[in-house]
């Protein structure tokens, strides 16, 4: 089993200015000379973690980490009501990681995604694939629309309780709890009040934490602790699965042609509820050049030790694979 690389610190990090009022802060570790790695964090809006550094062999690699458009340090907050998202989309952001690509100077470079993660990195690998070396997934997803409903109504049997409160948090009213789940929650986030749209932030957490908590009984990550965290990260998910995430139904799948001869490795947890095999198997079978391992207990947290000893596996294996 491979370990996790040593803690390490930024040798290098900024503010990428888009041109269109955002600011997109991104942070270099490891080798400055080294084979180029980009982290793609999940959520969407859940902005990159310090852990993500681990996954990466620091002599080998230059790892450039960023926080997608308006969480994490990225300026400014969705966090902030007055913040305008129709600037947030699937393809601001794969213009985003080309437009960090050539202001770093890299050609080419590797490419690993988490959950949501692995759905951006397919969108630029398919945009882009000139400047793709390889592919590492995790958590795998497409954000098809049948993705999208066995998050917020396909699981509600596993959760008959969470859900039933899940439910019950949307006000009755013209649609109320009638209405699709997203929808619900996007307008509650986007509510002139702030303790409404707090207090749909928190519920909308609570019923993602049912699927966590069975995967990992240490509890909810800590950044949930914060509530513009909170805000931040539930009204940028709302507002990219309430537009399913600007993809064609089924766009990443049928467009892996476009991936030709780069290799990819896809790492499944056997017990991933959030995100299940089935995503992973199809887009294995689409992709010649990927090859799926299935993590036999692990789920969809890159927490579980078996994951990520699995990641770190496979990005040793990328660290002197022949520059494309």
């Amino acid at each position: 089993m491979s370990a996790l690389y040593p803690e390490i610190e930024p040798y290098d990090h900024g503010l990428l200015d888009t041109g269109d009022g955002n600011l997109i802060y991104w942070e270099a570790c490891g080798n400055p000379a080294g084979r180029p790695a980009l982290v793609l964090h999940g959520g969407p809006g859940s902005g990159c973690s310090t852990a993500a550094r681990h996954y990466f062999d620091p002599d080998a690699y230059r790892i450039i980490l960023f926080d997608q458009r308006n969480c994490g340090r990225s300026l400014p907050s969705a966090a902030d009501p007055e913040t305008d998202l129709s600037l947030n989309t699937t393809w601001h952001l794969v213009a985003d990681i080309e437009r960090l690509r050539a202001c770093l100077g890299i050609d080419t470079w590797l490419l690993f995604g988490n959950s949501w993660g692995s759905t951006l990195a397919l969108a630029y690998g398919e945009t882009h694939p000139d400047h793709v070396a390889a592919i590492v997934l995790s958590g795998v997803t497409t954000t098809r629309r049948s993705e999208i409903d066995w998050l917020y109504r396909g699981m509600a049997p596993l959760f008959p309780e969470e859900w039933h409160c899940f439910r019950q948090a949307v006000p009755p009213g013209s649609q109320g709890r009638d209405e699709d789940m997203v929808a619900a929650y996007h307008r509650l986030l986007n509510d002139p009040d702030p303790e409404t749209r707090l207090k749909a932030a928190r519920d909308w957490h609570d019923w993602e934490a049912a699927s966590i908590l069975l995967a990992d009984p240490q509890g909810r990550p800590r950044r949930w602790a914060d509530p513009a965290y909170l805000l931040t990260r539930a009204r940028i998910i709302t507002h990219y699965f309430t537009h399913s995430a600007w993809l064609e139904d089924g766009q990443l799948l049928k467009n892996t042609a476009r991936l030709t001869g780069i290799p990819g490795i896809l790492l499944q947890g056997r017990f991933d509820i959030e995100a299940p095999l089935v995503t992973a198997w199809e887009l294995a079978r689409a992709w010649p050049q990927s090859e799926l391992s299935i993590i036999p207990h692990a789920a969809h947290s890159t927490a579980n030790p078996d994951m990520s000893a699995a990641i770190v596996t496979a990005t040793d294996r990328f660290r002197d694979f022949p520059q494309k």
